[in-house]
């Protein structure tokens, strides 16, 4: 007799029951093995291996081939909802069709990131959409909802939303604190989590690598007192990758492993990605921590169970797979994803100045266009991309379009020899094959060795022979070089320099150098190092940058680390760079020849601003001024076209030049979707995802998270930005009527037309913006984003725009009573074509909740609630939750809290606090100091009293003066003092 399957696997049962099934089956050690990101096969019930974590923000990543769209920031700049949606189910696809293949390829799926574009030197700018939440928001939700797939019950991938919570710096990253008071928390970083769980596309979120609030990510609070309460689904927290060693490891949180696994999975965490694939290290930590009673079996139960549902849903135990379960690759690379690709590389254009030398028309006669620079001919991939199977430059693109004899080129890098005491570096002669870089299916691309089958550098005397490299130099004192064949200088593990990578990459970057001066060693001053009118610069030290050793040479040939460790500044070489020809000579050469110049900037994805690595300036780097200044000098019809995952501070360029474009690294279509748009093939109607700020004077430090205090984002910045928040251009004009709106219950319905009034069919990004009552006792933002809609109109269309806001968008987080309000008053809806360009607008009369005193008589204040501070920071009341404040660095701060109700009046006040020193209150004349004596410890908190007779409603401030940390104010009035008496 056959055996019928059990319960699990039949797809009539709910879902539910398949789970509690499933989970009946499996033994407490099974389960807790399962909590690792490389979950093993349990054999005896069949249930297959399963890994957590597919990278996905762009494209299937880091498993070979695949269809590579724009970069985040760059899908942000289309302001496209239903175009994530469809480039999100094109990722999903072909997850599924390279699964068919290759049963490595994952279907959990880490993407999107909805970290908001705080900082524009955060180095991971590229893996966000933008730095409003409604915006950021809105794209997840639509990515996801691809990524998941239409069916009721089953998923074609299940996306985890990174990186949870207020992310916003590499420098540090694991052990710095973000300071994230509460209207900053609820009205900023939750938001953009919010509605894409919401939507109910989400399978889980993974948290961040730093602390907030004092307190790792990784042991939130807001897991279970945010997330969870945001959707009935059973999300799977997904750690990132070391986090749960680092726990103790690098920020000491707690003192043992067992402690830091208990603690995470009790906060919410259910899948540990830690020590590679190898579970047995994790599962260990598990299995003390269960031997300890730091955890139950009902705990490991809860997580296992969110980890069973997403695979579930992913159609694993069903007989046929489920619904989206494909059995071969075709998926890959469809003509259908490629015209997807280009679609989206051209809606992410954005035309930041036009003075009318855009759309460039076709060449006549003698008239060449001159592409020039040193991403003019380059089809760049960042970290988080797949292997491109196609790749299209800008020189390409308007070959392409113009003819090859129409497009002239110059790269602009310097190309220079290099010397040293013993001769010339040269690249011998080798008949090895050209290799690409590319992981091609490598789990983690980080373990991609270097080639070490071509020979090393070698010297000779003989300057003829010396090998003439292109040097780039990337700004921050990071350059690269390359070879005539293309290939650049790198080092594999055995510490030599060869000529072979395809491109620079790798985890850590091994194509990139640095000069420093002689006797400076490590620490010295980085030099130009390029010859002067002679031809040769004075000596200075190569250093190569990815492993820290200076460039020597033995009798192998060049290296710079021997037995694995670096070679140190007292046995380099000295070199010499003697220039050959500048590259702003070849450009001024080239454009002077030429009728329009087109100038491509920016960044390579690898270098200066990534994962691991903020950056330091906006500038653009000085090489590429150079460039674009020899150009303009040349030929007055010169464009910037800007290529990069993050804007520059380009103000010279917009005063000097007549046309700017800006585009993130494009993906696979991106050089034909710009020279789309610059032939005017296109009409670009991509919108700025964040303010590109003027100068670096204009932005607060990278580790200060208080967009409100700092004035940061479009929401708070008083100043005058480069380019405003959500502004573009194009080549038609689009006007604005009939803004109208109306209550409807709990929601806003507006509406407005946009008319195209230009002779081009264009796209027209159509923005809706709040206003709060300017006499709002609080201090809200300028304007917010509530609402945004991509249209196409063909010349003299006009289309009727809808919007439904929630009255909740209009709201704010009000310290005073720890509650979601709507400030009463007359708001104002805004619509138009950026932040800064607002054509319409119509009032919006609203109750709301009258902005009361805080009523601090009865219910006492939280450090935390305040209004205004300078000099503290946000820590951790107790490792679980809670909240208090200190001075940074131990010394003095000062908190305000505006408009305390003390009613008849006080007696004294008692403060709750940890740490010693003492803390002063200050309210009108009145003032006290409560001296807080030493404690036991951070965590341990003592009550102190101190006089404090003040009566009405006033402002307070509170001054922290050493080590204290301040959880609490409670305010005795003076019946209550009398009584006690």
């Amino acid at each position: 007799m056959t055996e019928s399957p059990p319960p699990f696997r039949d797809p009539g049962l709910p879902l539910d029951k398949r789970v509690d099934d499933l989970l009946s089956r499996l033994t407490a050690d099974e389960r807790v093995t399962l909590l690792h990101q490389y979950a093993p096969a349990v054999d005896r019930l069949g249930v297959a291996a399963f890994r957590t974590g597919q990278e996905a923000l762009h494209g299937v990543a880091w498993m070979g081939r695949a269809t590579v769209f724009p970069q985040a920031v760059g899908l942000g700049a289309t302001w496209n909802d239903g175009l994530l949606r469809r480039v999100g189910e094109a990722v999903a696809v072909e997850a599924r069709a390279m699964r068919s293949r290759d049963p490595r390829v994952g279907l959990n799926v880490w993407a999107p990131t909805v970290n908001l574009l705080r900082h524009p030197l955060w180095g991971r700018n590229e893996e966000g959409y933008a730095e409003d939440p409604h915006l950021t928001s809105a794209l997840a939700a639509a990515f996801t909802r691809g990524l998941r797939g239409d069916h009721p019950t089953y998923w074609r991938t299940a996306p985890v939303l990174k990186h949870w919570l207020a992310h916003n710096n590499e420098t540090l990253r694991d052990t710095a604190n973000a300071s994230v008071r509460p209207r900053v928390l609820h009205e900023y970083d939750l938001r953009a989590f919010r509605t894409a769980v919401e939507a109910g596309a989400v399978a889980g979120v993974m948290p961040a690598y730093n602390l907030v609030n004092g307190r790792p990510n990784h042991v939130s609070p807001h897991l279970r007192g945010e997330l969870r309460r945001w959707t009935d689904e059973e999300l799977l927290v997904c750690s990132d990758a070391g986090a749960p060693s680092n726990l103790v490891d690098s920020q000491h949180y707690f003192d043992t492993h067992e402690e830091a696994v208990a603690a995470a999975l009790l906060a919410g965490v259910d899948s540990f990605t830690d020590h590679g694939t190898d579970p047995g290290i994790i599962v260990g930590r598990l299995r003390r921590a269960l031997a300890r009673t730091l955890l139950t079996g009902a705990d490991v139960e809860t997580a296992v169970r969110r980890h069973l549902t997403v695979r579930f849903r992913l159609g694993e135990f069903d007989p046929d797979g489920g619904p989206y379960e494909v059995t071969d690759a075709r998926g890959v690379d469809m003509a259908a994803h490629r015209e997807l690709a280009r679609e989206a590389a051209e809606q992410a254009v954005v035309l930041l100045k036009n003075d009318g030398l855009l759309p460039l028309a076709p060449p006549a006669g003698d008239a060449r266009v001159a592409v020039v620079g040193i991403l003019a001919d380059e089809c760049k991939a960042d970290w988080y991309s797949g292997t491109l199977i196609r790749r299209s430059s800008l020189l390409d693109g308007l070959r392409d379009r113009f003819g090859a004899d129409r497009v002239t080129f110059a790269e602009g890098a310097d190309r220079v020899r290099l010397k040293c005491a013993g001769g010339w570096l040269r690249v011998p002669a080798s008949g090895a094959a050209a290799l690409a870089r590319a992981a091609g299916g490598a789990l983690d691309p980080a373990l991609v060795p270097g080639r070490t089958d071509l020979p090393p550098l070698a010297v000779t005397g003989d300057g003829a022979q010396a090998t003439e490299f292109a040097l780039v130099d990337w700004g921050e004192g990071a350059w690269t070089l390359r070879a005539p064949d293309g290939r650049y200088l790198s080092v594999a593990g055995d510490g030599f320099v060869r000529a072979s990578a395809d491109q620079p990459g790798g985890w850590v970057v091994q194509e990139t150098f640095e000069l420093v001066g002689q006797g400076e060693g490590s620490g010295g001053e980085r030099g130009d190092g390029r010859g002067d009118g002679d031809g040769h610069g004075d000596g200075h030290l190569l250093r190569h940058i990815g492993t820290g050793g200076y460039v020597s040479v033995a009798a192998g040939g060049v290296k710079v680390a021997e037995d694995g460790e670096p070679v140190p500044a007292g046995r380099a070489e000295a070199v010499t760079v003697e220039v050959l020809e500048r590259g702003e000579d070849a450009v001024r050469r080239v454009a002077a020849a030429a009728h329009t110049v087109i100038v491509v900037a920016g960044n390579d994805p690898h270098i200066n601003g990534r994962e691991t690595q903020d950056r330091t300036t906006l500038a653009l780097p000085p090489h590429q001024e150079r460039l674009w200044r020899a150009a303009r000098a040349a030929q007055p019809r010169t464009a910037l076209a800007l290529v990069s995952a993050y804007p520059y501070a380009v103000a010279d360029a917009h005063a000097e030049l007549p046309a700017l474009l800006w585009t993130a690294h494009g993906g696979q279509a991106g050089g034909t979707a710009l020279a789309r748009v610059i032939a005017g093939d296109v009409s670009p109607a991509g919108r700025l995802p964040q303010t590109w700020y003027a100068a670096d004077t204009d932005l607060p430090g990278l580790f200060d998270y208080d967009i409100i205090g700092s004035r940061q984002t479009y929401l708070y910045f008083d100043g005058t930005p480069l380019y405003a928040f959500g502004h573009g251009l194009g080549y038609s004009s689009f006007a604005y009527g009939d803004l109208a709106a109306e209550r409807d219950g709990d929601t806003l319905d507006a509406a407005f037309t946009v008319a195209n009034t230009g002779s081009r069919t264009a796209d027209e990004v159509a923005q809706l913006y709040a206003r709060a009552p300017r006499r709002a006792v609080v201090d809200l933002p300028h304007r917010r984003l509530v609402g945004h809609r991509r249209v196409t109109l063909a010349p003299g269309a006009r289309q009727r725009l809808v919007f439904r806001v929630p009255v909740t968008d209009l709201g704010f987080w009000d310290v005073r009573h720890d509650r979601w309000t709507v400030a009463p008053g007359t708001h104002e809806l805004q619509a138009g074509a950026s932040s800064r360009d607002i054509r319409l607008s119509v009032p919006v009369d609203l109750e709301g909740h009258a902005i009361d005193a805080r009523p601090v008589q009865g219910a006492g204040l939280a450090a935390v609630g305040y209004d205004a501070q300078r000099g503290t920071e946000i820590v951790d009341r107790s490792r679980t939750s809670g909240d208090a404040v200190r001075a940074l660095d131990g010394g003095a701060g000062e908190l305000h809290f505006h408009a305390c109700d003390f009613g008849e009046g006080t007696a004294a006040v008692t403060v709750e606090a940890a740490g010693e020193g003492a803390v002063d209150l200050i309210a009108g004349s009145t003032a006290t100091t409560v001296t807080v004596p030493r404690t036991g410890g951070v965590y341990d908190y003592t009550s102190c009293a101190s006089g404090f007779a003040v009566s009405g409603v006033r402002d307070l401030r509170v001054r922290l003066r050493g080590p204290v940390r301040l959880a609490r104010l409670t305010f005795t009035g003076t019946a209550e003092r009398g009584d006690t008496a």
